[in-house]
């Protein structure tokens, strides 16, 4: 039996990959706004949502409507609810953005921010500035805007670093099992850091591990404000390289004998979706399966290259975490669950399909 490489879609030399298609663009932009809208009008005070979209569009330029709504509903809409949607928005399009981009890569249909240890690596690096530096933890960007997301992308690039290192040590032939077995190891290995600093530092334990857990609450528009550079940095470096991924999955070899330095163009997109993982981690903790769920759907649904997945993981990634916290702060009101929560009991399931996927692949 023939033996099928596991390393990414086959293309042959100088054939064209699908665009973008306008429809599927189109849906990833009403799925943004689905999303915006229904994080708006929904949580512990329902709002209606066409009284809810008047008041998105008044806060357009010249557009001026009555939406009906008090001024304590508006004050929900625009200082409270509106910041928190557009977090997740730009959040969850930075891991959903990042998990493509690392499958693209390592040529792993497994790879994930998560998975890889990556998250963990910022994970551990934002404990270390919040028990050490003695930030509070109630709004990781806000206490240090400077140091903890630099602190993140220090942590999340050894991590990942560290993962590649020792899944490369059985030789090149990996499959993505091991890849991420690495990753397990080098996740266990950091959050056994993290879990001695927490012992250390008594008084943090509480307010950090909600933040491990994964959150997106916001105090106004401040955490946008700081996680939107990165996003754009993010955004811009991956969207402009996405079609090296595609010449990237033919081989090196072969991508090298069609212009492209491989190597460069892998550690590039690694730094840049390293830095939109710290980023999201900063603003939101560790948050699983979502460059999983996303990146997948998208290659299932529109299509194998990667012009058509990144892209489209960016607008749907957002919008899958946006909705997802919708699900995290009402389906058990007044209590809230905690968001990390809510995409690992979605993602594993989804996990183990990609890997029985992955292993029939491999044989």
């Amino acid at each position: 039996m023939r033996r099928t490489s596991s390393r990414g879609p086959s293309i042959q030399a100088g054939s064209r990959p699908a665009g973008l298609r306008k429809r599927w663009l189109a849906a990833g932009i009403g799925a943004v706004l689905v999303a915006l809208l229904a994080g708006v009008s929904l949580g512990p005070v329902s709002l209606p949502p066409g009284s809810v979209a008047l008041e998105l569009l008044n806060l357009l330029p010249g557009v001026q409507f009555d939406s009906g709504l008090t001024e304590r509903e508006v004050a929900i809409i625009t200082e409270l609810r509106l910041p928190r949607v557009v977090l997740g928005l730009l959040v969850g399009g930075l891991l959903a953005l990042a998990g493509g981009a690392y499958q693209g890569v390592f040529r792993n249909p497994l790879a994930d921010p998560y998975l890889l240890g990556v998250a963990a690596g910022a994970g551990l690096a934002v404990t270390l500035v919040l028990t050490v530096g003695g930030v509070g933890a109630g709004g990781a960007l806000s206490g240090l805007p400077v140091t903890i997301p630099l602190a993140a992308f220090v942590g999340s690039l050894g991590a990942v670093m560290m993962t590649y290192l020792l899944g490369a040590a059985g030789g090149r032939s990996r499959s993505p099992a091991v890849l991420i077995l690495a990753g397990v190891a080098v996740s266990a290995f950091l959050s056994a850091g993290q879990t001695y600093l927490l012992q250390r530092d008594a008084e943090s334990i509480q307010s950090v591990y909600s933040w491990l857990l994964g959150r997106l609450a916001t105090a106004g528009w401040q955490d946008v404000r700081l996680v939107l550079p990165y996003f754009l940095i993010t955004s811009v470096i991956v969207l402009l390289h996405r079609r090296e991924l595609d010449v990237l999955s033919v081989g090196d070899d072969e991508a090298a004998s069609l212009g492209l330095h491989p190597q460069r163009s892998r550690y590039l997109l690694i730094a840049a979706a390293s830095l939109g993982t710290a980023a999201a981690v900063s603003a939101s903790g560790l948050i699983g399966f979502v460059g999983i769920i996303v990146p997948h759907t998208v290659r299932m649904l529109a299509g194998s290259s990667y012009r058509v997945i990144l892209p489209l993981s960016l607008l749907f990634g957002g919008a899958f975490l946006a909705l997802t916290d919708v699900v995290a702060r009402t389906a058990a009101a007044p209590q809230e669950i905690p968001i990390g929560v809510v995409t690992a009991l979605l993602g594993g399931p989804f996990f183990v399909l990609v890997l029985r996927t992955a292993r029939r692949v491999l044989t």
